[in-house]
């Protein structure tokens, strides 16, 4: 409660905005609350924190990110990713808000059914993958390697089943397709007309094998944190199942989340076996991508962040807010 009233006064005073995501409308819809809080109390405390600020669409950002890396592999230009904040977050966050928001409902998917996903993904891990994993012998960068490896061949394989549906004549594949079938399609459009297919269809693979694709924030985060997972799993955690089950019940969206949004972000907060694979050193998204990582192993290191920004808020800062907000 004293870290959500921090961040409301933060944000209250335009020191911070929190952006909302399609993945936090989800999540929120899942949480069964507790103390009578309700759901619909927490999504109002996110959507207030916000400022009306909300994060792109997570297909949107990992498209923007692949034609970017793609487009810097063609060209011959350096491997290094760019982040730039505009990828996540369209509108400009530096400015003040106004007055007052105007909310507009949105779908936030079926709950049962999320949830029964949810379950089932995490039971096909512990139940199929750890022992695997814990019997493995391959290193960490092999780990990641295969993470990788497998990410190319799934965008290939989503967009040749497209094409195949198109090709037999089933035009509704351009209704009900995964949206990442189109991003091989994107790729290919950005490639001179003159050059024909074959040899299109053959850069692209190679990039998906390139160290610009291996650099792409989601993926190079995703990779790192699965390996991270199997590290531990081998090292000896997570050895009951029903344990495992309840602490990695999130463990999906959270990679999505951090993933996504994380490098594009001042700070996340996250739950602690998200911390523990974050902040390993072979990951480090906090020295990679400079957002700090908080959790309850560190929360002290949160509250202290949040007062920082209400201490250190300037003269002229306070002065402005009188006159904008009197």
């Amino acid at each position: 409660m004293e870290a959500a009233e921090l961040i409301k006064k933060a944000a209250a005073n335009q020191l911070l905005v929190a952006p909302y995501s399609s993945i936090h409308e989800n999540e929120t819809f899942q949480w069964r609350g507790f103390d009578g809080q309700t759901k619909e109390d927490l999504m109002k405390f996110i959507k207030a924190t916000s400022r009306g600020h909300e994060f792109e669409p997570s297909y949107c950002v990992e498209r923007d990110q692949v034609i970017q890396a793609f487009r810097a592999f063609a060209k011959g230009e350096p491997q290094e990713f760019q982040v730039r904040r505009k990828t996540a977050l369209s509108a400009d966050i530096n400015q003040w808000e106004s007055y007052f928001r105007i909310e507009v409902g949105s779908y936030h998917g079926d709950v049962d059914m999320i949830r029964k996903l949810k379950s089932e993904s995490i039971d096909q891990l512990v139940d199929d993958a750890f022992p695997s994993w814990r019997n493995g012998s391959s290193s960490f960068q092999d780990h990641v390697n295969l993470e990788l490896t497998d990410a190319g061949k799934f965008y290939i394989k989503f967009y040749l089943d497209y094409v195949s549906r198109i090709v037999s004549g089933d035009y509704s594949a351009n209704l009900d397709s995964p949206i990442v079938s189109m991003v091989v399609q994107h790729m290919l459009e950005l490639l001179p007309d003159e050059q024909d297919l074959d040899s299109k269809i053959s850069l692209v693979k190679s990039f998906f094998a390139s160290k610009h694709f291996a650099n792409i924030p989601h993926h190079w985060i995703s990779a790192r944190m699965f390996a991270v997972l199997r590290e531990q799993v081998k090292g000896g955690a997570y050895t009951k199942p029903d344990e495992a089950k309840r602490r990695l019940s999130g463990l999906f969206q959270d990679v999505n989340h951090i993933s996504f949004y994380g490098p594009y972000v001042d700070a996340i907060i996250v739950d602690q076996p998200m911390s523990s694979i974050v902040s390993d050193g072979r990951l480090d998204v906090s020295k990679r991508y400079g957002v700090r990582v908080f959790s309850l192993n560190n929360w002290e290191a949160l509250l202290e962040w949040l007062r920082s920004l209400l201490d250190h808020m300037t003269v002229e800062h306070k002065a402005a807010l009188a006159w904008a907000y009197a």
